[in-house]
């Protein structure tokens, strides 16, 4: 794993910061080499009010009934990262894209930031911490494109809170990043938001 370990300086998502991230060459769902230039900031539309929440130490079981359940339009924006090396501005869009939580408590997301040859869907399972607040511990994979090989594991973690209306939740997102020998090289914080998306729904 010596492309993430050479720039890690990455993880996932590259002018100016090209340092900052692996090879264009290897890059995945939860994996932040593939940043695309210029830098896209999240505007206030495009952001949630994050809610605040009194959780319980475990996660109860998941449901049919749970009203997170369903298929959303989600976005992950950076913040809090000025101690990493280097530095990741607060407002980067890192990733974004469609994510589905199954009744079962597991879920999937499509990284719409990320190409498929290197791996862009990964999985998760939830469970619900307290009224209308949920956390996810999910699992991505990262391959170099050229020559096909696992190249990075990724772990995402979110501690969300859905609206009383259902339609929307928001809450944070850290993302830890190892090489194939389980080694830590990276990591990265943020907040996370998602839309909900119904049978009439458009992509714009």
């Amino acid at each position: 794993m010596k492309a993430i370990s050479r720039s890690i300086t990455t993880t996932l998502g590259a002018g100016v910061f090209l340092t900052m991230f692996v090879s264009q060459a290897s890059a995945g769902c939860g994996d932040l080499s593939n940043l695309q230039f210029p830098l896209v900031n999240a505007t206030q539309s495009m952001m949630l009010r994050l809610a605040t929440t009194a959780a319980t130490p475990k996660a109860s079981r998941s449901g049919a009934d749970a009203p997170i359940v369903g298929m959303w339009n989600v976005q992950y924006v950076a913040e809090g990262n000025s101690t990493r090396t280097p530095p990741l501005p607060d407002g980067i869009v890192v990733d974004f894209g469609y994510s589905q939580w199954h009744s079962d408590g597991t879920e999937i997301l499509n990284s719409g930031g990320h190409s498929p040859a290197t791996g862009n869907f990964c999985l998760g399972v939830w469970g619900q911490t307290g009224y209308l607040a949920y956390e996810l511990n999910h699992f991505a994979l990262s391959y170099d494109l050229t020559t096909q090989s696992l190249t990075a594991y990724a772990n995402i973690r979110e501690q969300l809170t859905l609206s009383p209306s259902g339609d929307s939740y928001s809450g944070t997102f850290t993302i830890d990043v190892y090489d194939t020998k389980g080694n830590h090289v990276d990591h990265i914080a943020g907040n996370v938001t998602g839309q909900r998306i119904t049978v009439d729904k458009k992509p714009f």
